[in-house]
């Protein structure tokens, strides 16, 4: 029995997909000149005149803690280290909503209930970078209790009675005391500084995860680490100050560094490139939130 072939079936053309561009999930990092961070301080304070209610609001959020940490060092000495870790730890999250008042300056937007819960936008990777700072701070503390068990076996001195010592070098141990305290501070605080200086500004503008924005952080104080030793050193001058004018001082300037330190992150990464309109694969231009003060750009 002969059978006869099937009948062709005219099978519609099926156009190929056009595939997106992949985005990098790394940005380019960019080389910024030695004076660049005076250049973050301007625009750190013109963000502050454009918003003063919000930035105040963090200024005085930042006073309280810093109130509590004056108190501390003239009590009880000993627990200073653990609280100065909390306000480290602490100091990133309050500035995000400062990094959210310099975003929404560049949509000419202003007012504070919108940084407020500026958190949301990815608070899964948020909570996982201060799960590591929050390790980073622990082990601090723990370092500082030693050093300071070590030096003072049996009782800590009053601060008033350390300065007195410390310059009339009538205590050679409290000399060495203070120089191994400092050197572990400091490592600590640089060990920080360059893990989070553009990693919780990056997470909020443009939903990375916290373990890219750390590495991303790395990279960008190795390819400029002149500026980012000025950045550093003008930013613990500068809160320094702050302590020093009776916490009068840091409503002020730590919004000021706060702002500051979202223009050092689009200096150093420049804005949230375009993503492709997935209609039809065209770029759009750069969105308002991606632009910045040319005087910011290098």
């Amino acid at each position: 029995m002969n059978q006869s072939s099937p009948p062709t079936e005219n099978k519609p053309k099926v156009s190929p997909v056009p595939v997106e561009p992949a985005v990098t999930i790394f940005p380019p990092i960019y080389n910024v000149p030695l004076t660049a961070p005076f250049q973050w301080l301007r625009l750190g304070w013109r963000d502050f005149r454009y918003d003063p209610t919000t930035s105040t609001f963090y200024g005085m959020c930042f006073a309280v803690l810093g109130m509590v940490l004056a108190i501390v060092l003239r009590y009880a000495v000993e627990y200073f280290a653990g609280l100065l870790s909390g306000f480290l730890l602490v100091g990133p999250f309050l500035s995000l909503g400062l990094y959210e008042a310099s975003r929404r300056r560049e949509r000419n937007l202003r007012g504070l209930p919108a940084t407020l819960t500026a958190w949301r936008a990815n608070l899964g990777n948020m909570g996982l970078f201060a799960g590591v700072l929050a390790v980073i701070m622990l082990v601090w503390a723990r370092a500082s209790v030693v050093v300071t068990a070590l030096f003072f076996p049996d009782r800590m001195p009053a601060i008033e009675e350390m300065v007195v010592q410390l310059f009339s070098f009538e205590n050679l141990d409290l000399i060495e005391f203070v120089v191994v305290f400092t050197a572990a501070g400091l490592f600590f605080a640089a060990l920080v500084f360059t893990f989070s200086v553009v990693a919780m500004p990056m997470m909020l503008d443009r939903n990375t995860d916290a373990i890219t924005a750390m590495i991303v952080s790395f990279a960008t104080v190795s390819k400029n680490v002149p500026v980012m030793v000025l950045w550093g050193t003008l930013i613990a001058g500068i809160t320094i100050v702050g302590f020093l004018t009776l916490m009068i001082g840091i409503v002020i300037l730590v919004p000021v560094l706060g702002h500051a330190s979202w223009h050092a992150y689009r200096a150093l990464l420049g804005p949230d490139p375009p993503k492709p309109d997935k209609k039809d694969g065209a770029t759009p231009g750069a969105d308002a939130a991606g632009g910045t003060d040319s005087a910011s750009q290098n």
